[in-house]
Protein backbone atom coordinates (compact mmCIF):
# COMPACT_ATOMS: atom_id res chain seq x y z
CA UNK A 1 0.00 0.00 0.00
CA UNK A 2 1.46 3.82 -0.60
CA UNK A 3 3.52 4.80 2.55
CA UNK A 4 1.10 7.15 3.59
CA UNK A 5 -1.98 5.06 3.47
CA UNK A 6 0.10 2.69 6.05
CA UNK A 7 1.32 5.63 8.55
CA UNK A 8 -2.74 6.67 8.63
CA UNK A 9 -3.40 2.83 9.54
CA UNK A 10 -0.08 2.86 12.17
CA UNK A 11 -1.77 6.26 13.69
CA UNK A 12 -5.00 5.16 13.86
CA UNK A 13 -4.25 1.97 14.89
CA UNK A 14 -2.89 3.85 18.13
CA UNK A 15 1.51 3.04 17.52
CA UNK A 16 3.45 6.20 18.95
CA UNK A 17 5.29 5.43 16.39
CA UNK A 18 7.06 3.48 13.50
CA UNK A 19 10.53 1.32 13.60
CA UNK A 20 11.97 1.50 9.84
CA UNK A 21 15.00 2.14 7.46
CA UNK A 22 15.90 4.89 5.61
CA UNK A 23 16.62 5.18 1.77
CA UNK A 24 20.46 5.44 1.38
CA UNK A 25 22.03 8.23 -0.51
CA UNK A 26 18.60 9.96 -1.40
CA UNK A 27 17.55 13.05 0.65
CA UNK A 28 14.86 13.58 -1.38
CA UNK A 29 12.93 10.41 -0.07
CA UNK A 30 14.32 10.69 3.29
CA UNK A 31 13.01 14.10 3.87
CA UNK A 32 9.57 13.01 2.45
CA UNK A 33 9.30 10.18 5.04
CA UNK A 34 10.29 12.57 8.16
CA UNK A 35 7.81 15.02 6.69
CA UNK A 36 5.06 12.29 6.66
CA UNK A 37 5.95 10.93 10.27
CA UNK A 38 6.07 14.65 11.77
CA UNK A 39 2.73 16.00 9.65
CA UNK A 40 0.88 12.80 12.15
CA UNK A 41 3.30 13.51 15.26
CA UNK A 42 4.69 9.60 14.73
CA UNK A 43 7.84 9.28 16.35
CA UNK A 44 10.87 6.90 14.29
CA UNK A 45 12.83 4.00 15.62
CA UNK A 46 15.17 3.72 13.08
CA UNK A 47 16.21 0.26 11.90
CA UNK A 48 19.75 -0.62 10.71
CA UNK A 49 20.08 -4.33 8.87
CA UNK A 50 20.93 -4.17 5.12
CA UNK A 51 25.25 -4.19 6.17
CA UNK A 52 25.61 -8.06 4.54
CA UNK A 53 29.03 -8.01 3.73
CA UNK A 54 31.13 -10.74 3.59
CA UNK A 55 34.18 -9.19 4.04
CA UNK A 56 34.94 -7.28 7.23
CA UNK A 57 36.94 -4.52 5.80
CA UNK A 58 33.79 -3.32 3.27
CA UNK A 59 31.43 -4.36 5.75
CA UNK A 60 33.17 -2.38 8.76
CA UNK A 61 32.63 0.88 6.46
CA UNK A 62 29.23 0.10 5.38
CA UNK A 63 27.95 0.00 8.27
CA UNK A 64 29.68 3.33 9.17
CA UNK A 65 28.28 4.72 6.67
CA UNK A 66 24.66 3.51 6.60
CA UNK A 67 24.40 3.97 10.81
CA UNK A 68 25.14 7.91 10.13
CA UNK A 69 22.56 7.62 7.87
CA UNK A 70 19.95 6.68 10.11
CA UNK A 71 21.65 9.39 12.57
CA UNK A 72 21.25 12.30 10.25
CA UNK A 73 17.23 11.70 10.57
CA UNK A 74 17.67 12.21 14.52
CA UNK A 75 15.59 8.93 15.53
CA UNK A 76 14.53 8.08 18.91
CA UNK A 77 17.49 5.38 18.90
CA UNK A 78 18.69 3.19 15.86
CA UNK A 79 18.33 -0.51 16.37
CA UNK A 80 21.15 -2.31 14.91
CA UNK A 81 21.53 -5.75 13.43
CA UNK A 82 25.20 -5.93 13.80
CA UNK A 83 28.01 -7.91 12.42
CA UNK A 84 28.16 -11.55 11.50
CA UNK A 85 27.81 -14.88 13.23
CA UNK A 86 31.15 -16.10 11.61
CA UNK A 87 33.09 -13.24 12.01
CA UNK A 88 35.38 -13.23 14.73
CA UNK A 89 34.50 -12.06 18.22
CA UNK A 90 37.06 -9.54 17.95
CA UNK A 91 35.77 -8.10 14.69
CA UNK A 92 32.27 -8.07 15.42
CA UNK A 93 33.32 -6.04 18.81
CA UNK A 94 35.38 -3.40 16.36
CA UNK A 95 31.62 -3.45 14.48
CA UNK A 96 30.24 -2.57 17.92
CA UNK A 97 32.82 0.29 18.54
CA UNK A 98 32.23 1.33 15.17
CA UNK A 99 28.69 1.87 16.61
CA UNK A 100 29.58 3.39 19.57
CA UNK A 101 31.80 6.02 17.26
CA UNK A 102 28.78 7.48 15.42
CA UNK A 103 26.61 7.24 18.90
CA UNK A 104 29.14 9.44 20.33
CA UNK A 105 29.92 11.84 17.61
CA UNK A 106 26.09 12.00 16.40
CA UNK A 107 24.25 12.24 19.51
CA UNK A 108 22.05 9.49 18.65
CA UNK A 109 21.90 6.09 21.05
CA UNK A 110 22.58 3.11 19.09
CA UNK A 111 21.49 -0.33 20.69
CA UNK A 112 22.19 -3.90 19.14
CA UNK A 113 18.96 -6.44 18.74
CA UNK A 114 19.55 -10.01 19.21
CA UNK A 115 19.07 -11.69 16.13
CA UNK A 116 19.85 -14.82 13.94
CA UNK A 117 23.07 -14.65 11.24
CA UNK A 118 24.47 -11.45 13.56
CA UNK A 119 26.93 -11.29 16.34
CA UNK A 120 24.12 -11.97 18.89
CA UNK A 121 22.48 -14.73 17.28
CA UNK A 122 22.75 -17.08 20.24
CA UNK A 123 22.29 -16.35 23.90
CA UNK A 124 25.58 -18.08 25.04
CA UNK A 125 27.62 -16.19 22.44
CA UNK A 126 26.11 -12.56 23.19
CA UNK A 127 26.70 -13.22 27.08
CA UNK A 128 30.37 -13.10 26.57
CA UNK A 129 29.59 -9.66 24.56
CA UNK A 130 28.07 -8.74 27.63
CA UNK A 131 30.43 -9.27 30.45
CA UNK A 132 33.48 -7.73 28.29
CA UNK A 133 31.41 -4.91 26.40
CA UNK A 134 29.85 -3.37 29.82
CA UNK A 135 27.88 -0.69 27.63
CA UNK A 136 26.80 -2.97 25.35
CA UNK A 137 23.03 -2.20 25.39
CA UNK A 138 20.53 -4.90 23.48
CA UNK A 139 17.31 -4.99 21.62
CA UNK A 140 15.27 -8.01 22.79
CA UNK A 141 13.92 -10.51 20.15
CA UNK A 142 14.26 -13.50 22.12
CA UNK A 143 12.32 -15.33 19.36
CA UNK A 144 15.72 -15.62 17.80
CA UNK A 145 17.44 -17.82 20.33
CA UNK A 146 14.48 -20.08 20.99
CA UNK A 147 14.91 -20.99 17.19
CA UNK A 148 19.02 -21.25 17.38
CA UNK A 149 18.90 -23.08 20.56
CA UNK A 150 16.04 -25.38 19.30
CA UNK A 151 14.35 -25.02 23.14
CA UNK A 152 12.68 -22.60 25.24
CA UNK A 153 16.25 -21.46 26.80
CA UNK A 154 15.60 -23.63 30.17
CA UNK A 155 19.22 -24.65 30.60
CA UNK A 156 20.68 -21.44 29.82
CA UNK A 157 19.01 -18.85 32.82
CA UNK A 158 22.81 -17.35 32.78
CA UNK A 159 22.39 -16.18 29.79
CA UNK A 160 18.85 -15.13 29.35
CA UNK A 161 19.50 -12.62 32.69
CA UNK A 162 22.29 -11.23 31.52
CA UNK A 163 20.42 -10.19 28.03
CA UNK A 164 17.59 -9.15 30.13
CA UNK A 165 19.37 -6.54 32.45
CA UNK A 166 21.10 -5.01 29.20
CA UNK A 167 17.97 -5.05 27.59
CA UNK A 168 16.52 -1.39 26.57
CA UNK A 169 13.94 -2.41 23.67
CA UNK A 170 11.65 -5.06 22.31
CA UNK A 171 10.71 -7.12 19.46
CA UNK A 172 7.38 -8.75 20.84
CA UNK A 173 7.70 -11.27 18.31
CA UNK A 174 7.08 -15.26 19.62
CA UNK A 175 9.01 -17.40 19.10
CA UNK A 176 9.08 -21.79 19.44
CA UNK A 177 12.23 -24.40 19.12
CA UNK A 178 11.97 -24.94 15.32
CA UNK A 179 11.08 -20.90 14.28
CA UNK A 180 11.29 -17.87 14.97
CA UNK A 181 8.02 -16.59 15.08
CA UNK A 182 4.60 -18.73 15.92
CA UNK A 183 1.75 -18.68 13.12
CA UNK A 184 -0.71 -16.69 15.38
CA UNK A 185 0.02 -15.73 19.32
CA UNK A 186 -3.39 -16.23 19.55
CA UNK A 187 -4.11 -19.60 19.37
CA UNK A 188 -4.39 -21.84 21.96
CA UNK A 189 -1.59 -24.10 20.94
CA UNK A 190 0.84 -21.05 21.33
CA UNK A 191 -0.06 -20.23 25.20
CA UNK A 192 3.26 -21.98 26.76
CA UNK A 193 5.18 -19.92 24.16
CA UNK A 194 3.64 -16.77 24.62
CA UNK A 195 3.52 -17.17 28.09
CA UNK A 196 7.43 -17.67 28.43
CA UNK A 197 8.05 -14.58 26.02
CA UNK A 198 5.75 -12.46 28.47
CA UNK A 199 7.90 -13.91 31.39
CA UNK A 200 10.91 -12.51 29.70
CA UNK A 201 9.54 -8.94 28.60
CA UNK A 202 7.63 -8.67 32.22
CA UNK A 203 11.11 -9.31 33.39
CA UNK A 204 13.27 -6.34 31.30
CA UNK A 205 10.41 -4.20 31.50
CA UNK A 206 10.27 -4.78 35.54
CA UNK A 207 14.55 -4.27 35.71
CA UNK A 208 14.34 -0.83 34.24
CA UNK A 209 11.35 -0.06 36.48
CA UNK A 210 13.60 -0.51 39.19
CA UNK A 211 16.04 1.75 38.30
CA UNK A 212 13.00 4.81 38.17
CA UNK A 213 12.31 4.50 34.63
CA UNK A 214 9.06 5.05 33.22
CA UNK A 215 9.31 4.96 29.56
CA UNK A 216 10.28 1.56 27.41
CA UNK A 217 9.53 1.12 23.97
CA UNK A 218 8.05 -2.42 22.13
CA UNK A 219 7.84 -2.47 18.47
CA UNK A 220 5.52 -5.34 17.38
CA UNK A 221 7.39 -7.66 15.10
CA UNK A 222 5.49 -10.25 13.52
CA UNK A 223 6.62 -10.19 9.83
CA UNK A 224 5.28 -11.14 6.77
CA UNK A 225 6.07 -14.59 5.20
CA UNK A 226 8.12 -16.23 4.91
CA UNK A 227 8.22 -15.11 8.33
CA UNK A 228 4.53 -15.81 8.64
CA UNK A 229 3.97 -19.23 7.44
CA UNK A 230 1.56 -20.06 4.82
CA UNK A 231 -0.77 -22.69 3.29
CA UNK A 232 1.58 -25.02 0.48
CA UNK A 233 1.01 -24.49 -3.30
CA UNK A 234 -1.21 -21.36 -2.71
CA UNK A 235 1.07 -19.34 -0.62
CA UNK A 236 -1.87 -17.81 1.11
CA UNK A 237 -0.89 -16.58 4.79
CA UNK A 238 -2.10 -18.56 7.87
CA UNK A 239 -3.00 -15.47 9.73
CA UNK A 240 -3.44 -11.84 9.37
CA UNK A 241 -0.14 -10.06 10.21
CA UNK A 242 -1.35 -6.70 10.98
CA UNK A 243 -4.43 -7.96 12.94
CA UNK A 244 -1.67 -10.23 14.99
CA UNK A 245 0.37 -7.18 15.45
CA UNK A 246 -2.74 -4.45 16.47
CA UNK A 247 -3.72 -7.26 18.97
CA UNK A 248 0.21 -7.08 20.59
CA UNK A 249 0.05 -4.02 20.71
CA UNK A 250 -2.99 -3.44 23.00
CA UNK A 251 -2.15 -6.30 24.74
CA UNK A 252 1.08 -5.16 25.98
CA UNK A 253 0.06 -1.05 26.72
CA UNK A 254 -2.94 -3.03 28.85
CA UNK A 255 -0.03 -5.08 30.77
CA UNK A 256 2.55 -2.52 31.17
CA UNK A 257 0.42 0.32 31.59
CA UNK A 258 0.53 0.11 35.40
CA UNK A 259 4.35 0.25 35.45
CA UNK A 260 4.82 2.79 32.39
CA UNK A 261 2.66 5.55 33.55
Amino acid sequence: MPFEVFLDNVKSAGYDGVEMSLPLNNLIAKNKIADQLKKRGLKLIAQHWETTDSNYKSHAVNLEMRLRNLAAANPVFINSQTGKDYFSFEQNVMLIQIAEKVASETGVKIIHETHRGKFSFAAHVTKRFLDELPQLQLTLDISHWCNVAESFLDDQQEAVIAAIKRTVHIHSRVGHPQASQVNDPRAPEWETALTLHLNWWDSAIAFRAGFGSTHFTITTEFGPPPYLPVLAYTNQPLANQWEINVFMMNMLKSRYKPILS
